[in-house]
């Protein structure tokens, strides 16, 4: 029974590669121009069908509504504005402003012809093939994990990847959603065409690295939400419980919190596949705030490196002002955990690959082609992001420097060319034009230095090239992870070209370069002398240092699988889930003083360690001379230590001597000040300095300094100077909002400048911290701890606060208990209503006990 397609056509077999005889010669314009005839279908995720797909791994894969080689319906979304702000005056035609749409049978002719022909759509029989586009690497990691068996029941949730106004008969759309759902385990999510166009083709295009204008982003905000709510719809109708949810890319920053609202206890992860921007990028977006939020609506978001989640954490600091620390951001109801793990391939997917007969035919057919030739491979989309100018005008220049190569060398430039890449086309020119300079100054009549193909080839040939390159040349300007240059590494083996390994030239600015671990020739694409001398290096290195190179990357290329990446993210989504929801108030206890007494009363040595301000009396005035403690504060205290069981400390974030003056009529407690930095024992009248006074002042003057300058610009601000700490204080501003911002840059510019020296900046309520990052009330607590003789360590424990910087404390107190633990009974309260590591909660401090 034939297949079922939108038009009636025979299937296209994959091309096949030329037979090669002794001594034949393969056309150069043939040689890489086999191309798939059109061929009607749905498209679908390569994850359907036993023969590996083409591992298309650029993040921006062929645009959304235009895929010459499948028979598909026309878009019907309007115009959209003109990037430039400048241009939205201007009139088309009858006074049709630029920017506020055309007419619709006008705009239809000038992308599909007659409009009547849509009708054709919804009567045409059609099929599901699997498609090309998309990102394939998130493809090829989900397989390979299923493959694994670490994941076996899933659901892919997506759009067509097409227009789809054109479908207009319901029953034709339940038709296709109901065999993607029960034949392809795919959820459909229809998006107007207008609403895609938007979302996708515009103000997604902006996001990772080009801000565009106000006006132009007006335009597209609108799009973007409507296609992010669509996908949170279709999660939300078809969630059940237990079920995860695993959000990608840029495209859907919203989705998690759309969900989040729905779904409060839903387990989402987000995973960013490009490079995430530093927070002077990301900030001139004019709804940053709401794609931030948006994003936080998750568990767990990870990034492909170090950099780009630093970039995010400091872009969340900046701009939303929460508390962002390596390990994720602090927000007020809930944590977000934060990781970098990087993508990588499937080794196991791309050996069966590289068994297909065509490929073998391919490696004959080049090696013949270019013998006694160095090959130089790059395969890029041609964008401005992908560095194609650069690469090509280094590689000019290395043909100028060094005359001997200009024979025997052979850049084969594969260009991917997405048709609606408008904005590039005075990229095409450039790039054209360097490639006819190249050529038409050092070739010859059998020689060509550059072969340029402004087109995509097939896997085939892609991999053939992989294996014979003598070097394959990345010069992306900002990229996330370039898999194709492991896909390189993994295709150097030597087993279809034996005693062969390539070098590798990587740009310093993709993710790939910060996990290659430096084995590869790594360059700034902006340094031409530098990418030219790379070239020669790698053309010229000795063949033992290039294996022991290759060995190194083939190492982490094939830890680093996208197995690994698929089943480690999803563990540590299970991982921080759970411990989130431990410190969720709903799932934490309220404190039950009947079983603390219990255990009171039948322990033999207990150590209570109390916070002070917030816990056992309000919060008094920072700028307060005289400070006092409630009565009933000094008489419990007093009380406390009238056992002779009892061991008791107070923490506080006050300087020693104001404590002295407070707790001057309790004889025998011990104190922690300045958050850790400062100790007096209990009992003991001296207080012991824990922090080097000289590394303090080394790095208070150029604290100082910063505070001040952020003092002078924020009215009715002032800081506070303690011994070991500094506090810019804010609360009292006139504009809270604007000075709110203050703070949060004030934080990050400390926190860039002064990490060196073991300094970070902490925002507040109204104050940001700066402190010592190797001291705090965890390790005053664990000196204290440590420095009781055996007979005197409790084995009952109390510690009670109710800040962010009471949780270290937390943390260290409850690892003391347990079973194994070296005291028995350990109870750690928080005070108030917030997010907790604490085991229970009490609505309010010692007024309430």
């Amino acid at each position: 029974m034939a297949t079922p397609s939108l038009f009636d056509g025979a299937f296209t077999p994959a091309p096949t590669a030329p037979l090669m005889t002794n001594g034949s010669q393969v056309d150069l314009g043939n040689l890489f121009s086999q191309q798939r005839p059109r061929t009607p279908s749905l498209p679908l995720p390569n994850s359907i069908g036993a023969i590996p797909a083409p591992a298309f791994t650029d993040r921006a894969s062929p645009a959304w509504g235009t895929n010459p080689a499948l028979n598909q319906p026309p878009s019907k979304a309007d115009q959209a504005p003109p990037v430039s702000v400048l241009e939205h005056g201007k009139v088309v035609g009858a006074g049709n402003p630029i920017g506020m749409g055309r007419l619709q049978n006008v705009y239809r002719q000038g992308r599909a012809g007659d409009p009547g022909q849509d009708v054709g759509f919804v009567t045409a029989v059609w099929r599901v093939e699997p498609s090309i586009r998309g990102n394939g690497g998130l493809r090829h990691a989900v397989d390979a994990a299923g493959g694994a068996g670490s994941l076996q029941d899933k659901t892919w949730v997506g759009t067509l990847g097409m227009p789809t106004d054109a479908l207009e008969d319901k029953h034709q759309r339940m038709d296709i959603e109901n065999k993607l759902g029960d034949e392809y385990d795919c959820l459909t999510v229809w998006c107007k065409d207008g609403d895609m166009d938007g979302h996708y083709t515009h103000y997604c295009k902006q996001i990772p690295d080009n801000p565009k204008s106000k006006a132009y982003e007006d335009h597209s905000w609108i799009y973007y939400v409507a296609v992010n709510q669509a996908f949170a719809d279709k999660i939300v109708k078809n969630y059940r419980r237990g079920d995860v949810i695993w959000v990608h890319d840029y495209h859907l920053f919203l989705v998690p919190s759309m969900v989040r609202k729905k779904i409060p206890n839903a387990k989402i992860g987000f995973f960013m596949h490009a490079a995430f921007p530093s927070s002077e990028v990301f900030r001139c977006l004019a709804v940053r705030e709401e794609l931030l939020e948006g994003l936080l609506g998750s568990n767990l978001i990870g990034f492909q490196t170090e950099e780009y989640c630093r970039h995010f954490l400091q872009t969340c600091s900046r701009i939303l002002c929460v508390e962002a620390t390596k390990e994720g951001v602090q927000l007020e109801e809930r944590f977000v955990n934060v990781i970098n793990l990087a993508i990588g391939i499937d080794p196991p997917s791309m050996t069966v690959a590289r068994k297909d007969p065509d490929v073998e035919e391919w490696i004959n057919a080049i090696k013949e082609r270019y013998q006694d030739k160095k090959l130089i491979v790059a395969r890029d989309k041609l964008n401005h992001v992908r560095g194609v100018r650069q690469k090509l005008l280094a590689y000019e220049l290395f043909l100028n420097k060094y005359p001997q190569w200009r024979e025997n060398t052979v850049l084969i430039q594969v260009a991917q060319v997405a048709p609606s890449m408008t904005g590039e086309s005075e990229l095409d020119i450039t790039v054209a034009d360097i490639v006819s300079r190249i050529n038409s100054t050092h070739a010859s009549l059998t020689h060509q230095p550059v072969v340029y193909l402004k087109q995509d080839i097939s896997f085939a040939q892609y991999l053939a090239l992989l294996t014979v390159a003598d070097a394959l040349m990345i010069t992306s300007l900002r990229e996330g992870m370039n898999l194709t240059c492991h896909q390189y590494i993994f295709c150097q083996d030597g087993q279809y070209n034996p005693d062969h390994h390539g070098a590798l030239i990587l740009s310093e600015f993709t993710g790939s370069a910060a996990v290659l671990g430096g084995s590869e020739l790594s360059v700034n694409p902006w340094d031409y002398q530098r990418c030219a001398n790379a070239i020669k290096l790698a053309l010229e290195m000795d063949p033992e240092e290039l294996r022991e190179r290759w060995q190194k990357l083939y190492d982490v290329v094939t830890h680093n699988t996208a197995a690994y990446w698929t089943t480690t993210f999803l563990d540590t989504l299970s991982k921080v889930y759970d411990e989130q929801d431990a410190r969720n108030m709903m799932s934490i206890p309220r404190l039950s003083t009947h079983v603390l007494t219990e255990k009171y009363v039948k322990s033999n040595r207990r150590l209570f360690i109390l916070d002070y301000e917030g816990t056992l009396a309000s919060w008094g005035n920072p700028k307060s001379i005289i400070l006092t403690s409630p009565q009933r504060t000094i008489d419990v205290l007093n009380d406390l230590l009238l056992d002779k069981k009892n061991i008791v400390y107070l923490m506080s974030g006050r300087r020693p001597e104001e404590l002295d003056r407070l707790f001057r009529r309790v004889q025998g407690l011990g104190i922690i000040a300045e958050n850790g930095c400062f100790l007096k024992r209990h009992g003991a009248e001296k207080w012991t300095r824990m922090v080097d006074r000289k590394i303090v002042n080394s790095w208070k003057e150029d604290v100082m300094g910063i505070l001040k300058y952020y003092r002078e610009r924020t009215s009715r601000s002032w800081i506070e100077e303690r011994h070991c700490s500094l506090i810019f204080h804010y609360s009292d501003a006139e504009d809270l909002q604007s000075a709110s911002r203050q703070a949060s840059e004030c934080a990050n510019h400390l926190n860039d400048a002064c990490a060196d020296q073991r300094v970070h900046a902490i925002p507040m309520a109204g104050a940001v911290h700066v402190e010592p990052m190797d001291w705090s009330k965890a390790t005053a607590a664990d000196r204290i701890f440590g420095s009781l003789e055996e007979d005197r360590k409790p084995d009952w424990l109390l510690v009670c606060g109710d800040d962010r910087d009471d949780e270290p404390i937390f943390r260290w107190a409850n690892k003391l208990g347990g079973s194994e633990g070296p005291v028995k009974h350990v109870t750690t309260v928080c005070v108030g209503s917030r997010t907790t590591e604490a085991m229970a909660v009490l609505a309010q401090g010692v007024t309430g006990w």
